[in-house]
């Protein structure tokens, strides 16, 4: 490969890559990025040998480079060379007095440029965790990424529907809408994801992931322009939780040119959606509004997304990326499910609580430097903080009777419904205000080398939580104050660092990791001034091996330290004293196979191999069913991902997950009394980890339209630690039946107009099938129908 630069005047130079034999299509293809002086473009220039042959495949590759290129913003980094400042640097000339082309050394002068061998160090804008595109294909461990094009042609409603097509996840439905996403990979108990590392744009997005990582939180899936999700060894980069994967929710970046596009969408059970997203000049505003029924009755959201986000060169190797946004939430959502006789009287939509509220507000801004510090190092560093406000005022947290409220009428509520009466919630003069606020703020560098032995990255993070935890009982249905029982400030201080090296040789890489984690923790109770603290330490070590023989198979293998740490609740008691409770500790190993044997066909497949020797299992952390308790555990299973695109304009994708071991090591016991949770003992199956899940899909495109039938498939699961089959008068313990549902998706694109229409089915067959049982019986969505267009302007 070759580097070179036209010199056309004084403001403007073509920057171009030759590259030979890189494949079997592009046996010879420059690429040229046009760079004016105010609004640079790229447009390519094709120079293929037997063009005729291959013409067809050799577009397809074009278009392959020049999204990499495109996301690696090189555009955007070489607008501010000059002929002077390319001469001031300490390289040899690269301007010659008699030819206005000139070939750059690639050893030399690639790092500078961030192209294609070097794409691995990240470059302003990029937010990816998995490095450059082009590069990706060699990662040395599973990765599996949703892009914008998917989410957009499929109309993704939620976070939920979107990481069903990655293998190895699982995600539980709640409430409808996916803003409470319970996210499980490779077989972990998905309640609250919180054995699951949260980014955003590469910043942690959980409120508090060190010392309460739950997703009461969670932002429109239409924020996002893709979806990352990281497996193995490679995610120890971005702790503290190392045990099931990082999901990394990537914003879009801002555009050089003014535009944008206006959506809107609308169905049945009054679902509304209108987006309106605009930028130009390295600005993006982005703003969604989203209003809808959840999945049961007495359930409804009212959404406000806000999101800015600005990049600005500050010098000619440095740039500067602030992204802020606001997020609303103002919702009627009961937290318990429902009884079996309710469930067998009057169907799985119904839900009595009229009268609970669900509000958060949510603030967050962040600053991204990048440095090119030399040809050889690279330094980004974040700086960010956030601001999350929860008020949850309901009657009952589950479906137990003595669960429900205090308060006249309340005691004999609770037992009408275990008894399966239709009650009103009216008749219980009571409620209760689980009240939270939660700060944020952090910084974390991480620098690049590339040196004579490989890549060399090094990373810190300085971590700060505030958490102020309320609880206040009112004495009446819709009460919003009342009597403060329970006032509690806890405070979470982390400091951890990563090194790693990825060493190449030939075909073969290499990359030892190590992370390290110092977490302190503090819980004082308001109420009568108990105090206690807690300090954990961890190191996390991992390496992966890679083997890309050619540019059609990459073989990868790794294991890693997998690590997560107790919440602060669960380190410290409500007055002061210290718990039993141990990190969870796992080592994980995998081994699998990325291919495309033809630009038509793509292939992934891995098998794993988590063991636990602690594991800690929580169901509901209002109503504390089950307790905490901890116990060894063992996970491993195959995950399958293929893509096929026919002649024939039919396309097809499936995501494949069977996990035939998911299993109890130990029986586990409560960590409050060291008692053997009900029932559980070595050999049985963990709770909410179905043997198989399938999402599959069949497309067909044609000129301006694109149409998708996509199946999901979760297999049957116990829903407590003792396998019980039968379903308890609570429902909250039973089987969770296997269950089968059809989505479908219609698009119809106007060019002329700058227009697409669409029409969208989600559970199409109207499906009843139930998906937790944590807090009661809860069912998944019913069937929603809804049409819509978008205008880009």
């Amino acid at each position: 490969m070759n580097i070179f630069l036209d010199v056309l005047n004084e403001n403007d130079y073509h920057l171009g890559v030759e590259i030979h034999n890189k494949s079997k299509y592009l046996n010879k293809t420059i690429i040229y990025l046009f760079i004016g002086s105010l609004l640079p473009g790229i447009s390519f220039a094709n120079t293929a040998e037997n063009e005729n042959y291959y013409k067809k495949n050799e577009r397809n590759e074009i278009e392959s480079v020049k999204d990499g290129l495109a996301k690696t913003n090189l555009k955007k980094r070489v607008t501010t060379f000059t002929k002077k400042n390319l001469q001031s640097r300490n390289t040899p000339p690269l301007i010659s007095e008699n030819t206005n082309k000139v070939f750059l050394n690639t050893a030399i002068n690639t790092a500078r440029l961030n192209v294609v061998e070097l794409s691995t160090i990240d470059v302003k804008g990029d937010s990816s965790i998995l490095g450059s595109k082009n590069l990706q294909f060699k990662l040395p461990s599973s990765f599996n990424t949703i892009e914008q094009k998917e989410l957009n042609d499929n109309h993704v409603m939620t976070t939920n529907e979107a990481l069903r097509k990655v293998p190895g996840v699982v995600v539980r439905d709640e409430e409808g809408f996916g803003m409470r996403p319970n996210i499980s990979i490779r077989g972990l108990n998905p309640t609250r994801s919180t054995k699951v590392m949260l980014l955003e744009d590469g910043i942690p997005l959980a409120y508090a992931p060190y010392g309460d990582n739950t997703s009461y939180y969670y932002p429109s899936i239409d924020r996002f322009s893709s979806i990352e999700v990281l497996k193995g060894a490679g995610q120890i980069k971005y702790g503290p939780q190392t045990i099931g994967g990082v999901i990394n929710h990537i914003t879009p970046l801002p555009p050089e040119k003014f535009g944008g596009f206006i959506s809107y969408t609308g169905g049945n059970r009054d679902f509304l959606n209108t987006k309106l997203n605009v930028g130009g000049n390295g600005m993006l505003l982005d703003y969604t509004f989203k209003k809808g029924d959840g999945a049961r009755d007495n359930t409804n959201h009212n959404i406000d997304d806000l999101n800015f986000k600005i990049i600005r060169d500050l010098t000619e190797n440095q740039a500067l990326t602030l992204r802020t946004n606001y997020f609303s939430e103002d919702s009627q959502v009961s937290y318990s499910g429902i009884t079996r006789a309710e469930y067998e009287n009057f169907g799985g939509q119904y839900n009595p609580f009229k009268n609970d509220s669900f509000v958060t507000k949510r603030y967050g801004t962040s600053v991204t430097h990048d440095w090119q510090v030399s040809q050889n190092m690279y330094l980004l560093t974040n700086i960010y903080y956030s601001y999350f406000d929860r008020d949850w005022w309901r009657q009952q947290s589950n479906s137990a009777a003595g669960n429900i409220a205090s308060g006249t009428g309340c005691n004999s509520v609770g037992s009408a419904r275990e008894a399966g009466q239709r009650i009103n919630s009216d008749d219980c003069l009571g409620n209760q205000g689980r009240l939270r606020a939660y700060e944020t703020y952090g910084v974390e560098p991480r620098l690049s080398i590339n040196h004579d032995l490989g890549l060399l990255e090094l990373s810190m993070r300085i971590h700060r939580e505030q958490q102020d935890r309320r609880q206040v009982n009112g004495s009446s249905p819709r009460a919003r104050d009342g009597t403060l029982v329970e006032d509690n400030y806890r405070e979470t201080n982390a400091i951890s660092g990563y090194i790693s090296n990825r060493f190449e040789i030939d075909k073969f890489s290499i990359t030892p990791a190590v992370r390290y984690e110092h977490i302190e923790n503090e819980r004082l109770n308001k109420l009568n001034g108990a105090h206690g603290k807690n300090i954990l330490h961890a190191w996390v070590p991992g390496v992966s091996v890679g083997y890309t023989p050619n540019d059609q198979i990459t073989y990868f293998a790794g294991v890693h330290k997998g690590f997560a740490p107790p919440r602060t609740e669960d380190l410290i008691t409500n007055d002061g004293g210290a718990i039993d409770v141990n990190a969870e500790n796992s080592t994980n190993h995998e081994i699998g196979l990325r291919a495309k044997p033809n630009s038509k066909s793509y292939i992934e497949t891995t098998a794993f191999y988590n063991d636990f020797r602690n594991l800690i299992a929580v169901g509901s952390v209002a109503s504390n069913l089950p307790a905490l308790a901890q116990g060894e555990a063992l996970f491993a299973g195959l995950e399958i991902l293929g893509k096929y695109d026919f002649d024939s304009g039919f396309y097809s994708k499936a995501a494949i997950t069977w996990l035939p071991i998911a299993r109890q090591e130990s029986a586990f016991r409560r960590v409050d009394n060291n008692s053997i949770v009900a029932n559980s003992m070595e050999g049985k199956r963990q709770p909410y980890a179905p043997k198989q899940t399938i999402t599959a899909g069949l497309g067909f495109r044609n000129n301006s339209w694109d149409g998708i039938l996509e199946l999901v498939h979760v297999g049957e699961q116990f829903a407590d630690f003792a396998e019980t089959k039968n379903v308890d008068v609570l429902g909250q313990n039973g089987v969770i039946n296997s269950y089968t549902i059809f989505n479908a998706s219609v698009n119809y694109k106007i060019p002329q107009y700058k227009t697409s229409l669409f029409a969208v089915g989600k559970n199409i067959f109207d499906n009843e099938y139930i998906v937790d049982r944590t807090r009661g019986i809860i069912t998944g969505m019913p069937a929603l129908f809804q049409v819509g267009a978008k205008i880009d302007f």
